[in-house]
C-alpha cells in the first residue's frame, strides 16, 4: 500500500464517524434499537446482507472454493436453505416478534413462558454471539495486518475503536445505512476482484482451460453427511433450513431489523429480497475464489507466498500484488467494512439484549435519557469485550468461515425450537421448553466431541429435532407446565402467517432456480 491507498482508508473511516454523529439524536430505546421503526425495506436488505455476507466471506469463502482442499463451488449450496428459511419465518416467527412491539426478541419468550427461558436462551445468544464476532475480527485483524503493514493487535483496536464511535453514536440507524454503504462497496470490490482475475489469467478461454474441474461441482447428491465427507446435498438442505430459520428469525442481530421494519409490508419484502438477491451475491464470492485460486495455481510465484495451513490469505495476496494502488485502498475499505458491519450490529443487538434483560431482572423502569445513556455504556462494554475475546481466538477449522458456522451450528437449532414452539403450540411451557433447549445444545456438544463422521451442518437439524422432542416428552412424562400469558399481546395459537401465495411461489421458485443452477454449472462453464 503506498500513501494513495491510506488516505482513501483514512478518508472512509472519518466519513464514517461523521455518520455516526449525524444519527446521535434519539429519544427513546426504539428510536436507538430499532431506528424508530423508519427504515425502508431497501436499506434493511442492504444491511442484514452486509451483516451475513461479512468480511469472512469476501476473504474466507473465495479461499474456500479457490484452494482448501475438498473445497470448491459447493459452497454455492449453503443458501439452498435460505428460500426454505423465509417461508417458515414469515409465516411463523417474525410476525409474532414484530407484532409484539419488544426491543429485544427474548422479550417475547419472558411473556410467553417466563424469566427463566429469557435469561437461559439470552445467555447463549450472548456468549454465541460474542464469541463469533471476536473469532471473526481476530481473523480479519491478520488480514489487515498483512494489508496494511500493522500489527495484528493494532488492526484489532482500529477496527474496533471507529466501530464503537459511530455504531453507539448512531444507533440503529448508523448500523443500517453504515451497512447499506458497506454492502455496495464489498459487492464493487468481488466485482473487481473477479474482472483482475480474469486479466491476469488471460481471459475466459483461459481460465476455462486452466481451472481444476473437480471444483465445479456444486451439489453431492451421493453423499449424506455421515461418513465423514461434507457438504451433502440432504445436510445442507435440511441444515440449512434449520440454520438460516433460526438465524433470522431467532438471533436479535438479524431479527432485530426485521422489528426495525416501518411495517409488515416492509418486512415481508425485506426478507424476499434477501432470498432471492443472496444467492446472486455469493455466486460472485464463489467465482471470485474460483478465478484468483486458479490464478493461485497456475503461477508458483503467487502460490508460494499463501501459508499452506491458511488458504484465507489468498485475497488479501491477490489484492496486495496484483491491483493497482487507489484499488488496493478500497479494497482494503472493503474489508475494513464488512469487519464493521458484523461487529456493529453485534455491539447494538448485545447491547439491546443486556439493557434489557437488566430491566427486566431488576424491575427498574428508566427514564428514556437515562437508558439511553446506560444502553451506550452497555454497548462499550460488549465492544471491549467482542475485541478482547478476538486477542485469543484460536482456529477450530480450516477456514474461518467454517469455523464460526461450527460454534453457531451448536445452537441454532434448538433455538429456533424454542421460538417456533413457543409461537405455534400454547399447550408448552417453561419447564418443557428449557429442558428441551439443554437437551438439544448438549447432544450437539456430544456429536461434535465423539462423531467425527456426522457433518456439522446436520448439527442444526439434530438440534431442533432434540429440543422439540425432548419438550413433549417432558410434557407426557411430567404434564404440561403452561401458565396463562400475562400479556394481551399473546399471540400464540392465532394465524401469524404475512405471506401471500405470490410470496409463497416466489420463494419455492428460488429454491427450485438455485438447485437447478447448482447442479448444471459444470457444464454451463466448461
Amino acid at each position: 500500500m503506498n500513501i494513495f491507498d491510506y488516505a482513501i482508508v483514512v478518508i472512509y473511516l472519518v466519513l464514517l464517524v461523521a455518520m455516526g454523529y449525524s444519527f446521535r439524536q434519539q429519544n427513546t430505546k426504539k428510536d436507538y434499537f430499532l431506528g424508530g421503526r423508519t427504515l425502508g425495506w431497501q436499506a434493511l436488505t442492504l444491511s442484514i446482507m452486509a451483516t451475513q455476507l461479512s468480511a469472512i466471506s469476501f476473504v474466507s469463502a473465495p479461499a474456500f472454493v479457490g484452494l482448501r482442499e475438498g473445497g470448491g463451488l459447493q459452497w454455492l449450496s449453503y443458501e439452498l436453505g435460505v428460500p426454505l428459511a423465509m417461508l417458515l419465518v414469515l409465516s411463523t416467527i417474525l410476525p409474532a416478534l414484530y407484532r409484539s412491539g419488544f426491543v429485544s426478541i427474548y422479550d417475547y419468550l419472558e411473556k410467553r413462558f417466563g424469566r427463566s427461558t429469557r435469561i437461559l436462551i439470552s445467555f447463549v445468544f450472548q456468549f454465541s454471539r460474542a464469541f463469533a464476532t471476536g473469532i471473526m475480527i481476530f481473523a480479519v485483524s491478520l488480514i489487515l495486518q498483512g494489508t496494511m503493514g500493522i500489527e495484528a493487535w493494532q488492526a484489532i483496536v482500529l477496527t474496533g475503536v471507529i466501530t464503537v464511535l459511530y455504531s453507539l453514536q448512531g444507533g440503529m440507524k448508523a448500523v443500517v445505512y453504515g451497512d447499506a454503504i458497506q454492502m455496495i462497496i464489498i459487492v464493487l470490490g468481488t466485482i473487481a476482484c473477479i474482472g483482475f482475475g480474469m486479466y491476469y489469467l488471460g481471459g475466459f478461454s483461459e481460465f476455462v482451460s486452466k481451472v481444476d474441474p473437480s471444483r465445479l461441482n456444486a451439489i453431492k447428491p451421493e453423499s449424506f453427511g455421515f461418513d465423514g465427507e461434507g457438504f451433502g446435498l440432504l445436510p445442507m438442505i435440511f441444515g440449512g433450513f434449520v440454520l438460516y430459520a433460526s438465524y433470522y428469525g431467532c438471533d436479535q442481530t438479524q431479527a432485530q431489523r426485521a422489528l426495525a421494519a416501518r411495517d409488515t409490508k416492509d418486512l415481508r419484502y425485506m426478507m424476499l429480497a434477501n432470498a432471492t438477491v443472496r444467492f446472486p451475491i455469493t455466486l460472485l464470492y464463489c467465482f471470485s475464489g474460483l478465478i484468483v485460486g486458479t490464478l493461485a495455481m497456475t503461477e508458483s510465484s503467487f502460490m508460494v507466498q499463501i501459508p499452506a495451513d491458511n488458504p484465507d490469505w489468498m485475497m488479501p495476496i491477490f489484492i496486495l500484488n496484483y491491483l493497482p494502488h487507489g484499488m488496493i485502498g478500497i479494497l482494503v475499505v472493503a474489508i475494513l467494512a464488512a469487519a464493521m458491519s458484523s461487529l456493529s450490529s453485534a455491539i447494538n443487538s448485545l447491547a439491546a439484549v443486556s439493557i434489557e434483560d437488566y430491566c427486566r431482572l431488576t424491575n427498574k423502569k428508566l427514564e428514556p435519557e437515562d437508558y439511553l445513556k446506560k444502553a451506550k455504556y452497555v454497548g462499550l462494554v460488549w465492544g471491549v469485550v467482542t475485541l478482547v475475546l478476538s486477542f485469543y481466538a484460536g482456529d477450530i477449522a480450516p477456514t474461518v468461515i467454517e469455523a464460526i458456522n461450527k460454534v453457531g451450528s451448536v445452537f441454532y437449532g434448538p433455538i429456533l425450537a424454542v421460538f417456533l414452539l413457543a409461537v405455534i403450540d400454547k399447550s408448552l411451557g417453561a419447564r418443557e421448553i428449557n429442558i428441551g433447549l439443554i437437551t438439544g445444545v448438549l447432544i450437539n456438544l456430544i456429536v461434535w466431541l465423539t462423531m467425527d463422521m456426522v457433518f456439522w451442518f446436520w448439527w442444526n437439524f439434530i438440534g431442533f429435532v432434540t429440543a422439540s422432542v425432548m419438550a413433549y416428552i417432558v410434557k407426557m412424562v411430567l404434564g404440561g407446565s403452561y401458565r396463562a400469558p400475562d400479556t394481551a399481546n399473546e399471540v400464540v395459537g392465532e394465524k401469524v402467517s404475512i405471506l401471500t401465495k405470490s410470496d409463497i411461489i416466489i420463494l419455492i421458485a428460488s429454491f427450485v432456480t438455485m438447485l437447478a443452477i447448482c447442479a448444471f454449472i459444470p457444464t454451463l462453464i466448461v
